[in-house]
């Protein structure tokens, strides 16, 4: 059984890359250092982010259209 969301994309970024003073992406609300190590970071890894930044209401559309 798949633990992960098959509705979301591999990746949360929505094309708007603006970094904030704080090192935060305004479009998906990864760090930096999230962003920069996304393609090889494992599933797991990517599961915890996307957990956190659904919760703080990002990125900035509805995964479901």
């Amino acid at each position: 059984m798949n633990k992960f969301p098959s509705e979301r994309p591999d990746s949360p970024c929505i094309k708007v890359c603006i970094p904030t003073v704080e090192g935060r992406c305004v479009g998906c609300g990864r760090t930096l250092n999230e962003i920069s190590a996304w393609m090889t970071m494992a599933q797991e890894d990517k599961e915890v982010i996307w957990e956190r930044i659904l919760s703080q209401g990002y990125p900035l559309y509805s995964l479901k259209g």
